[in-house]
């Protein structure tokens, strides 16, 4: 609650001046006694109980004091249960009370107001805001934060990611955005800029450094634990959480970044520069400009490098999903170069795939040709496998598949249905077979099963089963019985040793009965 000067004034008053009592004062101003209290304690006046009454907390006093000596940070409810087994039988909310204005406090700690040249120092840190559903995943959307010292001018990045290759594009986008580079970098001591501390002895991320080497900035981590030290850059989260990301509305990153973008260069440069209210941080940063270091010719590579092996499907996963290669390279160690957008697998130095890159969860990207080309391999191998086989056990087949090929038939299922006749009736028995068809001139496995049916014919063998053929073979493989002439040969030797008479029709007709009856 805060009290107004005029009753603080009026307090100090009738306290010093008139000697009210706390009670008296705290009746008539219809205040709490502890809001009276509270007030003169906060002027450094010495409040005397009219009446001072032993209290039940006195005979633990010492205890309490000697205690919290040794324990500072002991908890208040932990101290009761210790008073309570001592003969303490007061509430814990009436302890906590007692024990808040006995508890030593910690004396505050005053900072000096750091001022820096111009170009001379940014300040750096990533900030958490949320999560983005995208897909089947749940990706964490991070803030790079970059802030001159000077000026204060803020670069803003998003990206859904705190890994180094953010990172470092994070740098390298903020050095573009103002056309220069600081010569004093502060961070944390985030993975991303050091490996191991301790004290001040550091050891730098070899890639950060290299990094740092590159664009002729020196990279410096606070202490441990003293964030306060790079107190601009926390300011410029907490300003860019109220003042920009608070309700704001897009579609996806890229539509956050060109919105963050536009922010940057207006209504955060728009506003009072901390260190004179006649200038905006705009005008700070135009003054400052100058004194940043010249860009480096060359770009710093930026690209995520990741080993990866491929299994026995055309794919390698990188990021939660799997990204199609070419058949020809599975089972192999590979390179993944990943950007923001862009995911290149490399062989070596050889460039096999390049992607957009997916932040979904169990996505397949897949390149159309990679997908094709493994399809037609897989129809080539079974294809010239059944082939070889054929040729092989059954050398005719070659001539056979030769000519069928020329005929334009369709070798795969010809070579499959020959295949399956060479399992049922056997290497000699089909080597026979396709003989009689190509001698026949017909390549087509039609004819060799009727070359394979007419010799198991001949033979008096038991019909073996065969596959069941297509509707179209059948119709072209339908088997008509043959039956004998004798019956026409004895209806003609009958005709001519019976001569003509008036009854001839009712012989002829008694002879149609009988060779009906015929079972030949």
């Amino acid at each position: 609650m805060t009290i107004a000067i005029e009753l603080r004034t009026q307090i100090l008053r009738l306290y010093q001046a008139e000697h009210w009592r706390v009670g008296t004062i705290a009746r008539q101003l219809h205040l709490h006694r502890d809001t009276v209290t509270r007030v003169l304690n906060a002027a450094s006046v010495v409040v005397v109980a009219a009446h001072p009454r032993a209290r039940q907390i006195d005979l633990y006093l010492p205890f309490i004091t000697e205690t919290l000596s040794k324990y500072p940070s002991l908890t208040a409810s932990r101290l009761h249960v210790m008073l309570q087994e001592r003969g303490y039988s007061g509430s814990s909310s009436h302890f906590r009370h007692l024990l808040a204005s006995l508890r030593p406090r910690r004396a505050s700690e005053a900072y000096l107001r750091l001022r820096t040249l111009p170009g001379e120092q940014a300040q750096v840190d990533w900030a958490h805001f949320g999560h983005l559903k995208i897909g089947k995943a749940d990706r964490p959307l991070m803030a790079f934060v970059m802030t001159l010292s000077y000026s204060r001018r803020i670069f803003l990045h998003f990206s859904l990611n705190a890994r180094m290759d953010s990172f470092l594009a994070g740098h390298v986008l903020a050095f573009e955005a103002w056309a220069g580079v600081p010569r004093v970098i502060l961070s944390d001591n985030l993975k991303s800029a050091v490996l191991e501390r301790m004290g001040e002895a550091i050891r730098f991320n070899p890639q950060y450094l290299a990094f740092a080497a590159h664009y002729r900035f020196e990279p410096r981590p606070v202490a441990l634990a003293r964030g306060n030290e790079k107190g601009r850059v926390e300011r410029s989260i907490r300003y860019i959480r109220d003042n920009f990301f608070g309700a704001r509305v897009f579609a996806d990153v890229d539509d956050l970044n060109a919105q963050a973008k536009i922010w940057c260069e207006a209504a955060a440069s728009d506003r009072p520069w901390p260190e004179g209210a006649q200038l905006t941080v705009g005008a700070a940063f135009d003054n400052e400009r100058p004194s940043l270091m010249a860009m480096p010719p060359n770009p710093y590579p930026l690209e995520e490098r990741v080993e990866v092996h491929s299994g026995k499907t055309p794919y390698v996963r990188f990021d939660l999903n799997d990204y199609s290669i070419p058949h020809t390279h599975v089972r192999r160690s590979l390179t993944v170069l990943a950007s923001a957008h862009r995911v290149r697998i490399l062989d070596g130095g050889a460039v096999l795939a390049e992607h957009a890159r997916s932040y979904d969860k169990g996505a397949q990207v897949e390149i159309a040709a990679h997908v094709q080309a493994l399809k037609e391999h897989k129809r080539g191998a079974r294809q010239h496998s059944a082939v070889d086989r054929l040729s092989q056990a059954v050398p005719a087949c070659s001539e056979l598949l030769s000519r069928a090929a020329n005929a334009g038939h369709h070798l795969a299922s010809i070579a499959r249905i020959l295949a399956e006749y060479l399992d049922h009736y056997g290497a000699a028995a089909m080597q026979e077979a396709v003989l009689e068809a190509l001698r026949r001139d017909v390549p087509h496995p039609n004819a060799v099963r009727h070359a394979l049916e007419h010799a198991r014919e001949l033979r008096q063998a038991t019909p073996l089963v065969v596959p069941q053929l297509s509707e179209r073979a059948q119709l072209l493989d339908v088997h008509v019985p043959t039956r004998g002439l004798g019956a026409y040969d004895a209806l003609q030797a009958r005709a001519q040793a019976t001569p003509a008479s008036p009854g001839s029709t009712d012989n002829s007709a008694n002879t149609d009965k009988s060779d009906k009856s015929d079972p030949s």
